[in-house]
């Protein structure tokens, strides 16, 4: 296996691409305030709500006269600001979560639930490919685990080599999976959970109908993978990747699952202190959904579960003094992302400081007062999907975005839950498919998979889910998703 850090890693060359393209969109929104015209909406302070624009109150108003020096200490006066303890609890979230999953990767709970799912169903190859596939989802979708699963990526492959398969449905079960799962987002917190708090949404309200997407979003994962499988098994030949397959397939006893770990008592007590403590999490997050007034409590609270759970975990399966390394290490790994965030947030406090925030929301809104609010939907969709390009943190993207388009939909009527959910498509989806994506790169390199070839199996599935997230987006208009 590739010797990967623990925890979540953001690379130096991804960093520096997001440093620049948000610094650029800093320096481009300083000097918008310099020639945009200044106006501003009437806003009232709706309960459970926050503030809400009045649509036909704009005005022009005078030009506040932003300094150009403001520009550059705007990252540090987001912590000043009204949005300043929403954006410090975000990043002490994200750091206590990165911590807590280095620490249990370090351990290996992740390598031996795997190990314990193949054993389990190890002679029903199929019914193996569903579970593997439902797990990875699962860790998505709930928990927001997408690089994390990168280590189990190569062991994923031998398995799928082992069953008489190639290497893309081994990536299919997993890192496919977990992309899946993590852009449908029933409880992601980095999407889903970031977006909805900056949003002034309840905390992962509404999660009752992403459920039936996921499920649905599953059914038709597994019959792609199920169908490919098969395919494959009967003549591997007709594989996409049999020639680069043919050069590192292994014979079917490739895959052992680690007994070491199967057979360590402290190794299964780690696991279900674990599992514990992610149900727990699971509940917190629904019932707080539910509980109005316990919303703000819900992610910190989460965030300080994942902690113990994880740390804890890796603490009783025997890490020892190892788990202050990982958890070392999981800071590191994500502390790049802390200045990332900061400068996204900026952004937003830039031309709100220099009066044009409102400017450009009535400008928009006017150019989509003759569309639809379906319409305006896909275009928050578009939207997400073209920022991807540039920018691949989810976190970072919804503290640049999500500011900008809460208004933008309630003055076209268009819910601020459905217009997290089209924020959070555009964002998980294009995770698997940007070439500027480094999670990808990552991937096709750990498979041995040239990228023309994935683009065009993964397509496949694209043609079918993304239609079926367009579905999700109409009756959301159609029935008011909500609760606003």
């Amino acid at each position: 296996m590739a010797n990967i850090k623990s925890g979540v890693q953001i690379g130096r060359k991804a960093f520096l691409q997001a440093l620049l393209i948000i610094f650029a969109l800093m320096m481009l929104s300083g000097i918008l305030t310099q020639v945009i015209p200044a106006g501003e909406y009437v806003r009232v302070e709706e309960p459970g709500r926050g503030a809400v624009i009045m649509p036909d109150s704009f005005r022009f108003t005078d030009q506040p006269g932003l300094p150009v020096w403001r520009w550059f200490t705007a990252p540090v006066e987001v912590f000043f600001s009204p949005d300043g303890v929403t954006i410090l609890g975000i990043i002490v979230f994200i750091l206590l979560v990165g911590v807590a999953f280095a620490v249990m990767e370090r351990s290996g709970i992740l390598n031996y639930a795997l190990s314990a799912i193949v054993q389990r169903f190890g002679n029903r190859k199929y019914t193996l490919l569903l579970v593997l596939t439902f797990f990875f989802m699962a860790l998505g979708g709930f928990f927001g685990l997408l690089e994390e699963v990168i280590p189990l990526v190569p062991i994923m492959i031998a398995l799928a080599f082992s069953l008489g398969w190639d290497s893309l449905t081994g990536l299919g079960m997993s890192i496919l999976a977990a992309n899946v799962g993590f852009s449908t987002a029933v409880f992601n917190f980095f999407t889903i959970g970031i977006a909805q708090q900056l949003a002034g949404l309840p905390l992962f309200s509404g999660w009752a109908p992403r459920l039936v997407l996921f499920l649905g979003v599953y059914a038709l994962l597994a019959l792609f993978l199920t169908r490919h499988a098969k395919k494959v098994e009967a003549d591997p030949s007709r594989s996409p990747v049999f020639t680069e397959d043919s050069r590192v397939k292994v014979g079917p006893d490739a895959f052992q699952p680690n007994t070491e770990i199967d057979d360590n008592p402290r190794q299964k007590r780690a696991a279900i202190f674990m599992a514990v403590f992610f149900g727990l999490i699971l509940v917190v997050v629904m019932l707080f959904s539910w509980i109005e007034g316990l919303n703000a409590l819900a992610m910190p609270l989460s965030g300080l579960l994942f902690l113990v759970g994880g740390v804890g975990a890796g603490l009783i399966a025997g890490i020892g003094k190892g788990a202050w390394k990982a958890a070392w290490g999981g800071f590191l790994g994500i502390a790049p992302a802390i200045p990332l965030l900061m400068m996204a947030a900026s952004v937003k406090l830039i031309i709100s400081a220099g009066g044009i925030l409102d400017t450009m929301l009535y400008t928009t809104s006017q150019g989509l007062a003759t569309t639809s609010p379906f319409v305006s939907t896909l275009a928050i969709y578009a939207l997400t999907l073209v920022l991807e390009l540039f920018i691949s943190s989810g976190s970072a993207k919804a503290l640049l975005v999500i500011p900008l388009i809460v208004p933008l939909a309630d003055l076209v009527g268009v819910s601020r839950q459905i217009a997290v959910s089209a924020f959070a498509f555009g964002d998980g989806f294009s995770n698997l498919v940007y070439p500027t994506n480094a999670l990808l790169l990552i991937t096709l390199n750990l498979a041995g998979i040239p990228y023309h070839k994935w683009l065009k199996w993964v397509l496949r599935l694209w043609v079918i889910i993304l239609p079926v997230t367009v579905i999700f987006l109409a009756l959301a208009l159609a029935f008011n998703y909500g609760p606003f």
